[in-house]
């Protein structure tokens, strides 16, 4: 069974995509930003990061830069709803960095599934 380690500051958004990933046979760890979700990371086995980029502590960017310096072949989907650049500024960076695929918030849970299953196959 993979492990995905989810990385949001909402908590709605959170609970949602872990629910989404525990009934579709993933194991699910879940940080509020990237400072806790580097900490989850480097303490547990973790197949896949999910992160959104936009967050307090630590950015998703930030955390990209650091994981991808540390660890570097992790798998990361990036995912933001925007801000001040808006999404796509920041999931441009994203993938630039290194993240595998860059979704736009609000995620279709079938292309979030099969974006999934595609990078950990």
């Amino acid at each position: 069974m993979a492990r995905i380690l989810i990385i949001d500051d909402d908590e709605i958004i959170r609970r949602m995509l872990s629910l989404m990933l525990t009934k579709a046979g993933y194991e699910v760890l879940a940080a509020a930003d990237g400072k806790e979700g580097i900490d989850l990371f480097r303490q547990n086995e973790v197949d896949l990061v999910i992160t959104d980029l936009i967050m307090p502590e630590k950015e998703g960017i930030e955390m990209i830069m650091e994981l991808k310096n540390d660890f570097p072949d992790v798998k990361i989907i990036a995912m933001s709803g925007g801000a001040q650049m808006g999404p796509e500024g920041y999931l441009q960076l994203a993938d630039a960095l290194g993240a595998q695929r860059t979704l736009k918030k609000p995620i279709a849970r079938d292309d979030l599934l099969g974006t999934i299953a595609k990078i950990l196959a």
